[in-house]
């Protein structure tokens, strides 16, 4: 059995990676270079659909909030925060990115959200009412270690 290999929008996202890789190094140069992974991250939000566009909004001002130590970037294409060595903690993937039914908010190895010996890593956010953005600060919150 044949195998099928990588997807278009896993592909596309690769290459979006690729490219970040290639600003992250052209920006070594550049003085202030968080905030131009800042903008990135708001250029990335707004580019989102209708849809996605608040609740991305919410995640980015909750993290802002919440965990000002995390700084924003892209990673891979998504609004991702890091941490002070630059690895990422904690990001928002659009469901249209890949054409899933939902967006998801994950965490990467960096979170500090261990619980035992079984813990969530991502969570489907369909809404930015205040109920999750309370979830969300939580989880942001512990991820942060705060």
């Amino acid at each position: 059995m044949a195998d099928a290999g990588f997807s278009t929008e896993e592909k596309a996202a690769m290459k979006q990676r690729a490219a970040e890789l290639r600003a992250e190094a052209k920006r070594q140069k550049v003085a202030d270079k968080a905030a131009a992974e800042a903008q990135d991250a708001v250029d990335a939000i707004a580019a989102m659909t209708d849809v996605e566009r608040p609740i991305a909004q919410m995640v980015h001002e909750v993290v802002s909030e919440h965990a000002p130590g995390l700084a924003p970037k892209t990673w891979y294409g998504f609004p991702s925060y890091a941490n002070a060595d630059g690895k990422v903690v904690v990001f928002f993937q659009p469901g249209a990115k890949f054409g899933t039914r939902y967006s998801t908010l994950g965490f990467q190895d960096a979170a500090r959200l261990d619980d035992g010996s079984i813990w969530a890593t991502s969570y489907a956010v369909t809404d930015d009412d205040d109920a999750t953005r309370a979830s969300v600060a939580a989880l942001v919150r512990k991820a942060a270690g705060l």
